[in-house]
C-alpha cells in the first residue's frame, strides 16, 4: 500500500507531511491517516475548497486567483508553500481541480494540479483526465495521482 510507503518513508526521517486539498476534499488526508500512527507524520491537514480560503489559510493572493484562477500551476504553488508556512511541516502536498461534471475556470473537468513541496523546493504536475469520468469515482483517481507523485518526490 503506497500510503503505508510514505508513511515508513516520513517516520524513518522525521519530517512532517500537511496536505491542502480542494478537488479531493480531504480524501488524501484520509488515506494517509487510514495508516496507523500516522499521527508520528501528519499534525495537521487542510481543505481549502473555496478560494476564500485558500486566501485565509493558505495566503494565496488574490491577484493570481483572479489572474490564473484555482486550478493552475501558480495557485498550486503558493498553496504549496502556504501549507507548509501555516502546518509547519516539512513536506506539503497539495491538489486543485475540476472534478467536474462540467468545467469550471474554463477548465475542463479531469483537469488536476498538484504540488509538492519540500523545504524550499516546490514541485508540479498537471494531469488531465477524460471528462467522462463520475465525480467520485475522478476524486479517487485524483487522489491516487496525488498519492504516486509524492511518493515520486520523496524518492527521487
Amino acid at each position: 500500500m503506497l500510503e503505508g510507503k510514505i508513511g515508513q518513508f516520513l517516520r524513518e526521517r522525521k519530517l512532517i507531511l500537511s496536505t491542502s486539498e480542494s478537488c479531493t476534499g480531504g480524501l488524501v488526508s484520509s488515506r494517509l491517516i487510514d495508516v496507523a500512527g500516522s499521527s508520528d507524520y501528519i499534525t495537521l491537514n487542510f481543505v481549502t475548497y473555496a478560494n476564500e480560503a485558500k486566501e485565509r489559510i493558505l495566503g494565496v493572493s488574490h491577484e493570481t486567483l483572479i489572474k490564473h484562477g484555482a486550478v493552475s500551476e501558480e495557485c498550486i504553488i503558493e498553496m504549496a508553500f502556504g501549507t507548509l508556512k501555516a502546518a509547519q511541516a516539512d513536506v506539503a502536498l497539495c491538489t486543485s481541480g475540476v472534478a467536474g461534471p462540467g468545467a469550471s475556470e474554463n477548465k475542463p473537468a479531469g483537469t488536476l494540479w498538484i504540488a509538492v513541496a519540500i523545504g524550499e523546493n516546490v514541485y508540479t504536475r498537471k494531469v488531465v483526465l477524460s471528462s467522462d469520468i463520475p465525480r467520485i469515482e475522478m476524486k479517487k483517481l485524483f487522489a491516487d495521482e496525488a498519492l504516486e507523485f509524492l511518493w515520486e518526490c520523496l524518492t527521487n
